[in-house]
């Protein structure tokens, strides 16, 4: 299967140590780094001033502001930041989901040297939340807050930690709120540029929060420079973003780094064009996406491995919609997990029919703490999972757990100075030698030749121990047994941790298992249905044929009636599970499913 030619090789050198760590580097050099986001802007409204850089739907069509206009538009808002006196120590909490205005209030911030705090619009939209809110602002204590329509965030609007912060709304409907076209008359009194001229790599463009799975959520101090040498080394790793202008139709949300900083500043700093697509994957959501793909598609496409395979069903449908997607396509890149086989396989299918070879497909690795891109697979490779090889710029140390698996830690010039005000945790997060501890774990995919890559294997304080005293290696076998479950499954939990054998909780993919045929009954909790149980059961059995070891072969399964709860804090504001939580919340459920004697559980 002919590949695409346009990549850079993997070129990695290694250091073995005598306490037994290993460091690996790239061999290629980190390239000319901008000092500040705005260099990008005013790069671009000089060389490029009519090409569209962010639009999003309106009406019919698009909502597009082109980098001239852009940049107007955020000298405006950045003077009237700066006539309110707003600097390094009056954040700008943002509570609304992607928008070109919130796009032109980020830059505007950054240009004047003002942080950003960009939460979850969730944590605003649904009541039970707004603890998760309240505790961001309680955290950062804003001067501003905006959000897109007053009266849609009214109910959080009303929240006491926000009295005395000025609220801006692009529609304030009937609230008593500062109009965001206030902001775009600027202030004649102020000296913009002297403004813009005091922002130095070293300034806080963003305070991002971390997810808080394993407790509350810490502020990431992400700086100007961290997110410009982070495009430095993703242009570094892909030439083909030098090449031409890349273009996406993109959802992932702004309040994540990979949204919000991988994405977007991809963008502005290739002089590329960012559509924010106002779909999502989830059902009754995804028919816009598809509708946005049909006006504008993209050269690069990210999504996460659910988002991927509904566009794959959906490419698969429509012949004119697949021709348009694949015709200028240099990238297909997955995030979250890795992507199943069969849809990488069926993208590759697609790809060899309309332009004769296969796009670059591949994933890379990083945290928020990152700013994130830190290992990227920049070369063709034939399977899903692969993450890469450490990119310009970055040490990455190893600490090898047993033959395979490392614990992983970083140094670089993308890793952050610390957590807002939090000097604790930000002394933790930092061995004695100044590398970030990810606590997240890595095997090489061919230990001997390093420049085949690494995959990512899983947190470390994810795995656990069986009543036996055998460690299970919870990640990997999550995602083996999602695969195993497919698509009845649209996540799950693996359970076991101080019990005999390993177990499943299931979130199951209602969608699937009713096109299945099966009726679904809920039994406290649980869901209930012999043909479905039966399904799992044989699905389990056949995989343990091809298992061995009490550390992989899972012997029990039992199907949740609920969905994880982001009120309750089961799932993160990213999508991601919380797994403690899930088992904290539903004891009884856990309970249930090692219970012998208990209906509705599948078990060897």
């Amino acid at each position: 299967m002919k590949r695409t030619s346009n990549f850079l090789p993997h070129a990695v050198t290694r250091e073995d140590r005598p306490d037994g760590s290993l460091l690996l580097r790239s061999e290629y050099d980190l390239g000319p780094v901008t000092e500040r986001t705005g260099d990008w802007l005013h790069r671009w409204a000089e060389e490029a001033p009519e090409r569209v850089f962010l639009a999003e739907r309106s009406g019919a069509g698009w909502r597009e502001e082109s980098y001239a206009a852009t940049l107007q538009q955020v000298r405006a808002i950045a003077a009237a930041l700066l006539a309110r006196g707003m600097g390094a120590d009056t954040p700008i909490l943002i509570m609304s989901g992607n928008g070109v205005d919130h796009g032109l209030l980020s830059l505007a911030a950054q240009y004047a040297g003002v942080p950003t705090v960009p939460v979850a619009e969730q944590y605003s939209l649904i009541h039970g939340a707004h603890g998760r809110l309240r505790h961001a602002i309680e955290l950062v204590r804003p001067k501003m807050a905006y959000v897109v329509d007053a009266d849609q965030y009214g109910e959080a609007l009303k929240l006491d930690a926000l009295e005395g912060v000025e609220i801006v709304a692009t529609r304030t409907g009937g609230a008593d709120v500062t109009a965001f076209a206030d902001l775009l008359k600027g202030d004649a009194g102020i000296d913009v540029d002297a403004g813009f001229a005091k922002v130095t790599p070293d300034t806080v463009a963003k305070i991002l929060m971390t997810s808080g799975s394993t407790s509350n959520p810490k502020g990431v101090l992400t700086t100007q420079r961290m997110m410009c040498v982070n495009q430095t080394q993703l242009a570094d790793s892909l030439p083909f973003l030098r090449a031409r202008p890349p273009r996406i139709v993109d959802w992932l949300p702004w309040n994540h780094v990979f949204g919000g900083s991988h994405n977007f500043n991809m963008m502005l700093a290739n002089g590329g064009s960012f559509y924010i697509d106002d779909g999502k994957p989830v059902k009754g959501l995804f028919d816009r996406t598809v509708e946005n793909l049909s006006m504008v598609t993209g050269s690069l496409v990210f999504n996460v491995p659910m988002g991927f395979a509904m566009l794959l069903e959906a490419l698969e449908k429509d012949a004119g919609l697949r021709q348009r997607f694949f015709e200028e396509l240099d990238m297909i890149f997955y995030a979250g997990a890795s992507l199943p086989q069969e849809v990488w396989s069926g993208f590759e299918t697609m790809a060899m029919e309309i332009k004769g070879e296969v796009p670059l497909m591949t994933s890379s690795w990083g945290l928020t703490e990152t700013a994130p891109a830190t290992m990227i697979q920049q070369e063709p490779t034939e399977s899903s999972g692969v993450v890469g090889v450490p990119m310009t710029g970055v040490t990455l140390k190893l600490i090898p757990d047993d033959d395979m698996r490392c614990e992983v830690r970083v140094k670089g010039p993308n890793v952050m100075p610390g957590y807002f005000e939090d000097p604790q945790k930000t002394a933790e997060a930092f061995d004695e030698e100044g590398y970030f501890i990810t606590g997240d774990a890595m095997v090489f995919v061919d230990k001997d030749d390093i420049n085949k890559g690494m995959r990512f294997d899983g947190r470390i304080s994810e795995d656990f121990k069986l009543l036996t005293g055998t460690w299970v290696r919870a990640a990997g076998l999550r995602i083996e047994m999602l695969s195993t479950l497919a698509p009845l499954a649209a996540d799950l939990v693996v359970t076991g941790q101080d019990k005999n054998e390993i177990g499943v909780m299931i979130f199951p993919n209602r969608e699937a298992i009713e096109a299945a045929g099966f009726t679904l009954e809920e039994d406290g909790g649980a869901l209930v249905c012999p043909q479905l149980l039966s399904d799992i059961h044989h699905r389990l059995n056949e995989r343990a044929g091809r298992v061995s070891g009490s550390s992989t072969r899972v012997v029990r399964a039992i199907v949740l009636a609920e969905p994880p709860s982001l009120t309750d804090a089961e799932i993160t504001a990213k999508g991601n599970l919380n797994f403690r939580k899930v088992l904290t919340r539903r004891a009884d459920l856990l309970e249930r499913l090692y219970d012998d004697a208990a209906s509705g559980i599948a078990k060897l």
